[in-house]
């Protein structure tokens, strides 16, 4: 996992978002290309990181797996459809929605297993191979069995918010009043100048006019 986040990482940052779609909201019966198509604006998976979710959708570098999922052969109605395989409807799915990114993408046609004892928490919306349906089943459904699952690790700006709240945070620490702070043998001076790190990290984040706010808040402090 740190070697991962280092390979997404560059211009100095050190963090990446982790992100997941369990399962994965696929529709029993649609291909890839027909589930990505329909969320060509919001993404199908949710930020797992302690980050403030932005509308919009950009990222630096990524690296996303989709397992459980297989390529149907249906008429050619976009371009990911007359995509030739699973790991190039993905890529180039990537590649539509975070143009300028680094995105590296792998495909698993193996589901991830949900049989006991791991918790039957899902909705009566899926099928046993963790499907959706587009209304509930008339009869009592199975458990389910497996689930397609989709996961990234992304070096995306929604990190500037979660670092720089942080640097606030500690900021605002009376270090005196905590004479047990440093027993750990680590000096005041050594103490902020890893507050200014953290600030730093945090600024190798922003994007346009949130780096323009930045420098205003800098020269407030």
């Amino acid at each position: 996992m740190m070697h991962l986040a280092e390979t997404l990482n560059f211009s100095g940052r050190k963090v990446v978002a982790a992100w997941a779609s369990v399962p994965f909201p696929a529709l029993h019966g649609c291909s890839l290309p027909d589930t990505l198509c329909a969320y060509q604006q919001d993404m199908p998976w949710k930020l797992l990181s302690s980050c403030r979710e932005q509308k919009v959708s950009c990222c630096f570098a990524q690296s996303v797996v989709l397992r459980g999922i297989c390529k149907e052969k249906k008429q050619a109605t976009s371009p990911l459809h007359a995509c030739e395989s699973t790991e190039q409807i993905l890529q180039h799915y990537l590649h539509t929605v975070f143009p300028g990114a680094f995105s590296t993408s792998h495909v698993l046609e193996q589901p991830c297993n949900t049989l006991p004892p791991y918790p039957q928490f899902f909705s009566p919306l899926l099928t046993r191979q963790g499907f959706l349906l587009d209304k509930p089943p008339s009869y009592s459904s199975a458990a389910v069995e497996s689930i397609p699952v989709l996961a990234a690790l992304q070096s995306s700006p929604v990190l500037h918010t979660l670092l720089y709240s942080l640097y606030k945070d500690l900021q605002k620490l009376n270090t005196r009043r905590w004479p047990s702070f440093f027993s750990a043998g680590v000096e005041p001076d050594d103490f902020q100048e890893a507050l200014q790190e953290l600030r730093t990290l945090s600024q190798c984040y922003e994007m346009g006019s949130e780096a323009d706010e930045s420098e205003d808040e800098a020269d407030a402090d």
